[in-house]
């Protein structure tokens, strides 16, 4: 144990020492802050309601308070003036452990997952690190907003939504949670590559009987939760709410006939409020998920194909196929460090079918509808919280550059680890001196 306590310490000392130190020798520190904002000269895509290209937007107390080509500025707003910059909606991650995971080597700085493979009550708002290194390095990449999940059994716990400034997990709610179920498969997988098909067949049948073992009593309690002498069952209370249709349920699946499982088992529970994520094979049953009505939360998109005999780019078009069978879909990246990357895994799914316009929806109002935050975010609107960012051209390509960041009203600013790390070692004191002369004092 001691030398197990000599390695954390050590590990710490590695990680968050060099943070410290780039943090005491700025000049001050650098704060988000509130206030009222104009936004002047910008081309804006509001999502929702078309481009305006020469506009306003004005943000006072949080919120979007006027946007438009016509919009009088107020005397005591702080003007931004973007000329030839445009502005977008935060984009929204639809699946994440952004704030869950921190060093992915090191198990004790991971909160993805619990014992057993029935935890839905275990909330992951409750294990968000607000002070996580890679917040930072996600927001100033224009994402504003992710959906956190645990990881690990059939029902891993509850995600939850948050925004990506706050100092608390409660300041970064962004208003909505659900249960995060993984739907029996019938792949094969490493671990059981040896089992026959029989065997297999079995294995699903009683993962899928301990599933609707667990929703049999949820639907039983809802019944009988006001009656006397009812003992609490925390993981069967945790599911009661998707059986009212008060809360989401989002069921993980893949491969194409468990894709066509669980829509069968959505409609025979007849749950109401159901998102199906994950969907890599969604390509090859999209008009069955049209059908269904369910929406989709699918990615990564920068991924390899399910099978081998698939074609190089089957998960760059897969949301393509589904958006233009009619399925709603949103994006995810299904990381914790590389949040960031959302936009390129969008400009995929634009190149390979899916559109421009059709992949900043997945990003931005689709992924807020879904969530269940729409009324809020993914669109630039008098009303919604202004979580919005100013680029210098169009997000989806690399060479755009973030300029403005706001989360909720906040101005934010545009730092974080890594851009602290590379001003650092672009403007070393002392430089490095390469020159001959350097070079030969050193040697005597």
């Amino acid at each position: 144990m001691k030398n197990l306590r000599i390695l954390f310490a050590a590990l710490f000392m590695l990680t968050f020492v060099p943070l410290l130190s780039l943090a005491q020798e700025d000049d001050q520190v650098l704060r988000a802050r509130n206030g009222k904002f104009a936004l002047t000269n910008a081309k804006i895509y509001t999502v929702t309601n078309g481009i305006i290209e020469n506009g306003t937007i004005v943000i006072n107390g949080g919120v979007i308070e006027a946007v438009g080509a016509d919009v009088t500025i107020p005397a005591d707003a702080e003007v931004i003036d973007c000329k030839g910059r445009e502005i977008y909606p935060g984009m929204i991650d639809g699946g994440t452990t952004l704030g869950l995971s921190e060093i992915g080597s090191i198990a004790e700085a991971n909160d993805t997952r619990e014992f057993g493979a029935l935890t839905p009550q275990m909330e992951a708002l409750t294990a968000v690190n607000p002070n996580s290194v890679a917040i930072p390095v996600t927001r100033v990449s224009g994402v504003t907003t992710v959906w956190t999940m645990p990881r690990g059994g059939a029902l891993a716990g509850t995600a939850a939504s948050i925004n990506l400034f706050g100092y608390t997990p409660d300041q970064m709610y962004a208003g909505s949670k659900g249960i995060v179920m993984t739907f029996p498969s019938t792949g094969r997988g490493r671990r059981f590559r040896r089992l026959s098909p029989a065997e297999l067949k079995k294995r699903q049948e009683r993962a899928l009987k301990q599933i609707n073992d667990a929703w049999d009593k949820a639907e039983l309690y809802a019944k009988i939760e006001n009656a006397d002498e009812v003992r609490s069952y925390p993981e069967i209370e945790a599911l009661v709410p998707v059986v009212k249709g008060d809360m989401m349920l989002f069921i993980e699946v893949n491969a194409a006939k468990d894709i066509i499982a669980t829509i069968d088992w959505v409609k025979e529970r007849g749950y109401k409020k159901v998102i199906l994520t994950g969907v890599s094979e969604g390509w090859r049953v999209a008009d069955k998920i049209a059908e269904s009505g369910l929406s989709v939360i699918t990615g990564p998109v920068q991924a390899i194909p399910t099978r081998q005999s698939d074609a190089y780019d089957a998960a760059y078009a897969n949301p393509g196929i589904m958006s233009k069978a009619g399925v709603k879909v949103a994006l995810r990246t299904m990381e914790a460090e590389n949040v960031r990357n959302l936009p390129y895994h969008a400009g995929f799914a634009a190149a390979y079918g899916m559109g421009r316009e059709e992949a900043l929806k997945a990003i931005t109002i689709n992924a807020a509808e879904i969530l269940g935050i729409g009324d809020q975010v993914g669109s630039i609107e008098v009303g919604k919280k202004a979580n919005i960012f100013v680029a210098t051209g169009d997000p989806f390509e690399t060479a755009t550059k973030i300029t403005e960041l706001f989360i909720d009203g906040y101005k934010v600013p545009m730092t974080s680890r890594q851009i602290r790390l590379y001003d650092e070692f672009l403007n070393r004191t002392p430089g490095v001196d390469k020159s001959k002369k350097a070079i030969d004092i050193k040697k005597k």
